[in-house]
């Protein structure tokens, strides 16, 4: 992932100009993009090389956009950061416009990291947990990291909470050193 000078600026840019209520599907098509370009190295030496013309790169963004049937204000944009070079960051004006329109939104996006599945009920507790710790409703992805011996650890944001085992031993042996 790539940061580029102003992802902050074409991150609200993207916000204002598709507007609120269309912001969740325009993200969710950048990321569609974000994920081709970071799959296809070819693709993306295409959109960022400067000795591709404008005409050229305007052909393959629509002919790319029929086949993800993305929206005419998505294609705009993409055709904008291609044009100006902040195509390149594409994935960080994407971290940056997730995390305000969940603002927006009274929303939040927690990271579980678990050694094994949660199960529906769980799911239901952690969640109703987390919305009276942010008071948000949190939208939750899992992650698998059977390292972890037990517990979980949630990141929301740029805040951790550390309820694994290892965790635990680790505050344990800190409080031990302390005396």
């Amino acid at each position: 992932m790539k940061k580029i000078k102003g992802a902050s600026r074409y991150a609200k840019a993207l916000l204002r100009n598709v507007g609120i209520d269309r912001a969740g599907q325009a993200i969710a098509e950048l990321g569609s993009v974000n994920e081709l370009m970071v799959k296809s190295k070819e693709l993306r030496n295409f959109l960022v090389n400067p000795r591709f013309t404008t005409e050229e790169r305007t052909g393959v963004i629509k002919a790319l956009a029929d086949k993800l049937k993305l929206s005419e204000s998505t294609v705009t944009f993409i055709l904008y950061l291609a044009e100006v070079g902040a195509i390149i960051g594409l994935a960080e004006i994407l971290r940056i416009a997730t995390s305000l329109y969940l603002e927006t939104q009274k929303k939040a996006r927690a990271i579980v990291m678990s050694p094994i599945e949660i199960n529906k009920d769980r799911e239901d507790v952690l969640k109703a947990s987390l919305k009276r710790m942010t008071d948000r409703d949190v939208d939750l992805e899992y992650v698998i990291d059977p390292s972890l011996l037990g517990g979980i650890l949630v990141k929301i944001g740029s805040t951790m909470y550390d309820t694994s085992i290892r965790g635990q031993l680790r505050l344990l042996k800190d409080e031990l050193i302390k005396g």
